[in-house]
């Protein structure tokens, strides 16, 4: 399911792939967050020709809009939104922190209020299962309680205690299913969605907030229970990135070399290569589409490779992290600048357009601007996962 290729010699780095229903991925990976079943502004077939391995989803909104029936109905989300390869969907966990004011934590489960209609909805970790089953997701996510950096401690020590007895419980019902699957033939298995399915890789996650003592009590209660892969979460929440990098710092070391470790919710180019280089495979952040909807363009300072000669890195770019730049396209220099949005870009789009005229698009207003910068900073997280990978193989990172 998880293979390592290549190991670092100077940090915790490693690379090599995860195995998924819908194909396998190499690591480590950006993915890009389609919450709704969408990525903003842009569609599957783009994501596609930016060679995206994986997208995410989230189990709460799905659930809301369009719903587990319409998504039994369509074959599941991969059929629903035209995507063929996998895809990972969080539990409904990080719903417990966002939507702290519309939410209660109860023993057995969380009870929302739709923030849609109000109508009441109670997701217990069986349920959350249930729902991502309907989903087809590859990945799926333990329903968790993400607590804020701000939270006192003891409530963080029940967060982690409701946790680990949230994934016992998941546990079991995703060893119970597979044994009520095997009882199908292989041509029935198919055809039933809402099942938790023998092929889905389950993830759990840890949690602790900055508390040494409950980040180790999470992840080794947890790790005791054997699941596909772990999460950090509970990270990026409000705390100094300082105190996450500490956090990981001794987290990874309890957790399965042989298991892909995730580190949710980040973050900023250069947080994402600190984190790489603390033994993190996986990654999501809603930066790339939220920048670039309000003009924010993520750009290399060296020239980036796409298969064009005229676009190769040199080596060891990471060095000191000063590897990248962001523009605001909606700044008046660029009305004048009738350089290529990206003159390396996969995308005919981007290096065919000016930044004059993206700037353009921005200060009328027109949508397509928000398209082509979206366009642009997802490249450039995927090309940057790329060139990750690229100088661990060499030795470089």
């Amino acid at each position: 399911m998880f293979k390592t290729s290549k190991k670092s010699n100077i940090s915790l780095a490693r690379t090599g792939f995860l195995k998924t229903a819908h194909g396998k991925i190499a690591t480590p990976f950006f993915m890009p967050i389609a919450t709704k079943g969408a990525i903003k502004s842009v569609s599957s077939f783009d994501a596609e020709k930016l060679d995206a391995q994986i997208i995410l989803s989230n189990t709460y909104h799905q659930m809301l809009k369009p719903g587990v029936e319409i998504l039994k109905k369509a074959g599941g989300l991969h059929a629903f939104m035209g995507w063929e390869k996998p895809i990972l969907t969080d539990s409904g966990g990080f719903q417990v922190f966002s939507l702290s004011k519309i939410r209660k934590i109860r023993q057995d489960g969380v009870e929302f209020r739709s923030h849609i209609d109000g109508k009441k909805i109670f997701l217990t970790p069986k349920e959350a299962l249930k729902i991502q089953g309907a989903i087809g997701s590859d990945i799926r996510m333990i329903l968790d309680v993400c607590p804020s950096y701000q939270t006192k401690k003891r409530e963080i020590e029940k967060a982690v205690e409701l946790t680990t007895e949230w994934a016992k419980k998941s546990k079991y019902e995703i060893e119970k299913a597979k044994k009520d699957l095997s009882k199908f033939s292989k041509n029935s298995q198919k055809g039933l969605l809402g099942f938790f399915g023998d092929s889905a890789l389950h993830f759990a996650i840890v949690q602790g907030s900055i508390y040494k003592d409950l980040r180790l009590k999470s992840a080794r209660e947890l790790r005791e229970l054997d699941f596909d892969g772990y999460a950090i979460g509970g990270l990026a929440v409000g705390e100094p990135f300082e105190k996450a990098l500490e956090v990981l710092d001794y987290t990874v070391q309890e957790l399965p070399f042989e298991k892909p470790r995730y580190m949710m919710g980040v973050g900023f180019p250069d947080q994402i290569v600190e984190a790489v280089k603390r033994g993190i495979d996986m990654f999501d952040c809603v930066i790339p589409t939220r920048e670039a909807r309000h003009g924010r363009l993520y750009v290399f300072k060296s020239k980036i490779y796409t298969g064009k000669e005229s676009c190769v890195f040199k080596d060891k770019i990471f060095k000191n992290n000063n590897f990248f730049e962001t523009i605001n396209i909606d700044n008046s220099k660029f009305a004048k600048d009738f350089s290529p949005i990206n003159k390396c870009s996969k995308i005919p789009e981007l290096n065919r357009f000016s930044k004059s005229y993206l700037h353009h698009l921005f200060r009328t207003k027109e949508p397509l601007g928000q398209r082509l910068a979206t366009l642009n900073n997802i490249e450039f997280y995927l090309c940057l996962m790329d060139l990750i990978r690229r100088e661990i193989k060499k030795g470089n990172f």
